[in-house]
């Protein structure tokens, strides 16, 4: 019993400081801002357009690894919109690995596989972006990627950089192996 009148005066000393701490701290905002309407900090933090949530959509290789194909990725495209889930926040297309060929072309480039993207990744880029949405892609901070089907981009990250750019490439998930040991401390202060 004695635990119990101890907790509520301090529970109540505590609501008490809460809520003259955030009446005085949304008084100074009004005064200072001009803010009345209790939304100060979500219009101030949010209005950047960045991280208003997670990264949220689809990404390939959760149900189809190394299973690719452009009908696949535009089916998903238009299923993402048709369901309501863009509406909601999930906005990206995210292609994972296995989407290149194993080598690279005569100028050091990423090749696309013809056979699984036979209008080139900046078509389907320019699709999923017609649906209002976003489009992420796959590499790898090593000389392969994990599933050891494409090359990595150790070496060649700003080529690669400008490729995913050339073609519309809004998002890059980028994984770390066969690295050759490299920190990520070395390969990040490297001039490129």
């Amino acid at each position: 019993m004695a635990h119990d009148q101890v907790s509520i005066p301090c529970l109540l000393l505590f609501l008490i400081c809460t809520l003259s701490s955030e009446t005085v701290s949304h008084a100074t905002r009004t005064a200072k801002f001009g803010e009345d309407d209790g939304a100060f900090t979500k219009r101030r933090l949010l209005d950047n357009g960045l991280g208003q949530t997670p990264q949220m959509g689809w990404n390939s290789y959760n149900h189809f690894p190394c299973k690719l194909s452009e009908e696949l990725i535009k089916q998903t495209a238009d299923a993402m919109v048709s369901t309501g889930l863009s509406a909601l926040g999930y906005e990206y297309i995210n292609l994972d690995d296995c989407w290149a060929e194993l080598n690279r072309d005569s100028k050091g480039n990423l090749v696309p596989k013809d056979s699984i993207f036979p209008s080139g990744i900046k078509a389907l880029a320019d699709y999923v972006h017609s649906k209002g949405l976003k489009i992420g892609i796959y590499a790898d901070a090593g000389t392969l990627t994990c599933s050891k089907t494409m090359p990595g981009s150790l070496n060649y990250e700003e080529q690669d950089a400008n490729t995913f750019a050339s073609w519309g490439i809004d998002y890059l998930k980028y994984d770390n192996c066969h690295n050759n040991g490299l920190s990520p401390q070395d390969r990040s202060t490297k001039k490129l």
